[in-house]
């Protein structure tokens, strides 16, 4: 495990239909668990259209603001797959055919399908290095602290899969947690607050729960890599759940 404080990362999901709501992102959660685990927490995560000036934009701010930025979406064959091109504007460098890249495309489709549209998929912002993906061989890329993935769920985990082993492992984002049925986030607030001033290292969170047997209640939960600090919040969640005349309950609550 990488000793050195955890680095920070940053999720952009690009694609006109994750804004129209013709097709329900998946990825978000998928990474920000993924990374949790590695110690990369994500602290932002933006959706943004298939327009070249927004994502270039975009790119420049959050590659900027964080250790990482991933991307997902817009790395296809079609017009609209304009993700590659604008990560090149972004770094200032040429957009052009990878070779090895096309090698592998190449030899992976039948002959006569490498067309032009699909060759789009093995160019690559100058200096880039592939993400292998092991489902369909159009890789992504990563250059710089930007990782560049595709948008379908299943080609994304398997770049990701690929890509992991580059990024390190820090002290991974532990959480405690407690619930309890029929307590309301209104009797807790002013408690909960105190206990989120004195650990202001954690982040601490409520979640409303309805159950379809009709059970009600409230999970708070407590995020951190401070064992001593966790172990703190947790009886103090516990004790505020019995001085409510609730019934505290480890764990989150079942489905």
């Amino acid at each position: 495990m990488t000793t050195a404080s955890s680095p920070t990362a940053a999720i952009l999901v690009i694609g006109n239909e994750i804004l129209s709501g013709r097709t329900q992102d998946v990825n978000v959660q998928f990474l920000a668990t993924r990374l949790g685990a590695l110690g990369i927490p994500v602290r932002e995560v933006r959706v943004i259209p298939d327009v070249a000036r927004t994502i270039v934009d975009t790119v420049i701010e959050l590659r900027a603001r964080y250790d990482h930025l991933f991307t997902t979406g817009g790395i296809g064959p079609t017009h609209d797959d304009i993700t590659s091109a604008c990560v090149a504007e972004a770094f200032g460098v040429p957009w052009e055919p990878h070779p090895e890249s096309m090698r592998l495309l190449e030899a992976y489709m039948a002959p006569g399908e490498f067309n032009a549209a699909r060759q789009r998929m093995a160019t690559l912002p100058r200096g880039a290095v592939p993400i292998p993906n092991s489902v369909s061989v159009a890789p992504g890329f990563t250059i710089g602290n930007v990782h560049v993935m595709a948008g379908v769920p299943r080609i994304m985990r398997a770049m990701f899969d690929a890509l992991e082993p580059e990024l390190g492992r820090f002290d991974p984002v532990r959480q405690v947690a407690v619930h309890a049925d029929r307590l309301l986030e209104g009797a807790l607030a002013e408690g909960l607050e105190r206990i989120q001033d004195d650990h202001p290292g954690l982040e601490l969170g409520s979640y409303p729960y309805e159950r379809p047997d009709g059970r009600r209640g409230v999970a708070l939960v407590a995020k951190g890599t401070d064992d001593a600090a966790l172990a703190a919040v947790h009886d103090a969640l516990w004790s505020l759940i019995v001085t409510l005349g609730a019934t505290p309950v480890e764990g989150e609550p079942p489905p």
